[in-house]
């Protein structure tokens, strides 16, 4: 296979307000996805121009990510929709106006230029010691967590935003960054099972498109291998004893949890062996141009195979063929980002908050 057959299984980060030259190449050759975060965003005119000029580079339907989830995760500046916290939500546990709220922010998505939100966290917040989760949960209650979830996903599929559920297995219980270093879960099997894997089982059922694996020690279910890089997570739980059939996507392959382990392009080959997709990699150009190298290299000798990598290929085809035609253009979106009807959603959901409901 060639590198323009691959790029498909690569998302690329970058630094500035404009894609670097690199960036644009691998667009041109096919690259399936860009994640753009605070650095990349300065105002609405900026932001409009910059996801048009990747939507015109690209070779194909773009994925073009964000982790807009609300609370302290919010990537977009003023006016779009800063809503509050996972946890806010999960107090006030209103299905239908979850779902509205979700709606407003995956329209303003929309109207800029985006395809894709990296929400919602499907993670139970049962560790109060836990630095990197905490309000981006809905609950400690896994059954609250599923429900408010799948109202979530459903508001930005009414928009037209693609969803992808994170973090996989379940970093709720975890007390450390995997940012930072490589968190350790150690609840046994029958735990997982019963508390973490239930909002993912749940979102599965209900048809979630993608699902992001954290960089996780998790003993009790692969002590071999963080469960990114797991096969046992990856393909024999998420795969065969879940069910699910859409996109794997990694967590940053930059964290480092995986760096300070393992050379990047050695990290984006075992997360493919393991059965994923969608290799992340959010910054740095040159341990991108090493992963696409490292993948390629794999594939020319064997290591991996032609039929895995055809069914990778095949998932991300269908979820990026569920991007529908955008009409972009600053004019557009300042109808649409800070509407009123948004506005009022999140009135509704503040007055709910300050009623003691949140």
């Amino acid at each position: 296979m060639t590198v323009p057959e691959l790029l498909p299984l690569f998302c690329f980060g970058f630094d500035g307000t404009e894609p670097p030259d690199p960036v644009r190449e691998f667009l041109n050759d096919g690259l399936g996805g860009v994640i753009l975060f605070k650095r990349n965003l300065r105002n609405l005119e900026q932001i409009c121009t910059l996801t048009a000029d990747l939507h015109r580079h690209a070779a194909g339907p773009l994925l073009v990510g964000a982790d807009q989830e609300g609370g302290r995760v919010v990537r977009l500046p003023p006016p779009f929709l800063s809503i509050p916290p996972a946890a806010t939500l999960g107090r006030i546990d209103d299905p239908a106006l979850t779902r509205a709220l979700a709606c407003a922010v995956g329209r303003e998505l929309r109207a800029a230029g985006f395809t894709w939100n990296l929400a919602p966290v499907l993670d139970v917040h049962t560790n109060p010691d836990n630095p990197i989760i905490g309000d981006r949960a809905f609950s400690s209650d896994p059954r609250r967590v599923a429900r408010l979830a799948l109202a979530t996903v459903r508001g930005f599929d009414d928009a037209g935003i693609l969803t992808t559920g994170k973090h996989f297995p379940g970093h709720g219980d975890t007390a450390t960054d995997s940012h930072l270093t490589l968190p350790v879960s150690t609840q046994p099997q029958d735990r997982w099972r019963a508390v973490e894997f239930l909002p993912f089982r749940e979102a599965i059922r209900a048809g979630i498109p993608g699902i992001l694996v954290a960089h996780l020690n998790c003993p009790a279910l692969d002590p071999a291998a963080p469960s990114s890089l797991s096969r046992i997570i990856l393909t024999e739980i998420l795969r065969g004893e879940l069910g699910f059939d859409g996109v794997i996507v990694s967590d940053d392959l930059e964290m480092r949890a995986i760096v300070d382990r393992f050379d990047i392009g050695e990290a984006a080959v075992r997360f493919l062996e393991a059965g994923g997709d969608l290799i992340l990699v959010c910054r740095d150009p040159a341990r991108q141009r090493s992963a696409v190298a490292a993948v390629e290299a794999a594939v020319r000798t064997g290591r991996l195979s032609r039929r895995g990598l055809d069914a990778s290929l095949e998932r991300l085809a269908r979820f990026r063929a569920r991007i529908s035609p955008q009409s972009l253009g600053v004019e557009t979106a300042r109808a649409v980002v800070g509407a009123d009807l948004h506005r009022a959603l999140l009135a509704r959901v503040l007055a709910a908050q300050s009623s003691g409901l949140a």
